[in-house]
């Protein structure tokens, strides 16, 4: 059954765009949860008033985002750790950690956005990712200190 979908689906396709699916699928799942219509003459003009809407809604949330990545850019998140011998963590800082301090600081980030690409185990201060919606990154410097 050919479907065209209204939101982005994991593993399926992106908004608007046309995909074969099983019936059952379709049936069962995309259509009653309203993430996509029969591919029909009239559903693909519905969905391309849609797109344009979505367009312009996405704009304003890509400039709203752009501009609370300037403000966290510009932050310094201080972490305090429990510290053993020869200066090493107990442990490591986690997403969490970084997120609760930045929304200390009154910024809610969810913690599945921010990427520690290497664990941060020594203290010091080290630079770490913020990936927002529609591609939009911040990176924020974290310093550990000893507790």
């Amino acid at each position: 059954m050919q479907v065209v979908l209204r939101q982005d689906v994991e593993k399926l396709g992106d908004a608007g765009s046309v995909v074969t699916v099983k019936d059952g699928y379709a049936r069962n799942f995309l259509v009653p949860r309203k993430l996509a219509y029969v591919a029909t003459a009239g559903a693909l003009k519905r969905i391309e008033q849609e797109m344009k809407q979505l367009a312009k809604k996405m704009d304003v949330e890509k400039m709203e985002l752009s501009k609370v990545a300037e403000k966290i850019a510009l932050l310094t998140v201080t972490i305090p750790m429990k510290v053993g011998e020869e200066e090493k963590l107990y442990g490591s800082v986690t997403a969490p950690m970084i997120a609760e301090s930045l929304g200390n600081q009154g910024y809610a980030v969810d913690r599945r956005n921010i990427v520690i690409n290497d664990a941060i185990r020594t203290l010091g201060q080290h630079e770490i990712a913020i990936k927002f919606k529609h591609g939009v990154t911040a990176n924020v410097k974290v310093n550990v200190i000893a507790e």
